[in-house]
């Protein structure tokens, strides 16, 4: 599914999680975050699809290149697909939310974040995908990482997640990250 402005100055692709769909409340509200900044925004739908890097095979064939910014958004599973699309897609942007790095029965064990800025979000208490993951993650790769008080939806953080979401985009819509 696609939203599109008449000036757009980047697309945003979303990659939702195993339990969850394209239009869940977390994409729902960063959508419209992105949508507000001037974003055209896609979110994959991967109903059906359980093995990841199918997942990322769908990501890469969606793909289609269009002017300004590339953001690749992902939660849960979402962010392990987003992560490795990065290493061919190499977009200037690569939010994560909770993502499911160095799981078992995932191919790329190591992705490595090609994107200009990578940002993560993961909840202290989250019950599937521990904290420490990500935070192994962002130390590799230099990422920008917020740990908070929530669990592995974060859906009691979305205000929060949608703040940083609109810092991140600004910073790199304006080019500003190492």
């Amino acid at each position: 599914m696609k939203s599109e402005l008449a000036h757009s100055i980047g697309t945003v692709y979303f990659s939702h999680g195993k339990e969850s769909g394209p239009w869940g409340d977390k994409i729902k509200r960063l959508a419209q975050v992105a949508e507000a900044k001037g974003f055209v925004v896609y979110s994959i739908d991967y109903s059906g699809i359980a093995d990841p890097d199918q997942r990322v095979q769908k990501l890469l064939a969606s793909y289609t290149s269009e002017p300004g910014c590339l953001i690749l958004v992902g939660s849960s599973m979402g962010g392990y697909v987003a992560t490795v699309a990065s290493e061919t897609l190499k977009p200037q942007g690569l939010f994560l939310m909770a993502p499911a790095l160095y799981l078992p029965g995932f191919l790329n064990q190591d992705p490595i974040p090609r994107a200009g800025l990578t940002d993560i979000v993961h909840g202290w208490k989250d019950e599937v995908i521990p904290a420490e993951h990500s935070i192994r993650f962002a130390h590799k790769y230099g990422a920008q990482l917020h740990l908070i008080d929530g669990d592995h939806r974060l859906i009691s953080q979305i205000p929060f997640i949608a703040s940083v979401f609109s810092s991140f985009l600004d910073q790199v819509s304006l080019g500003e990250y190492p």
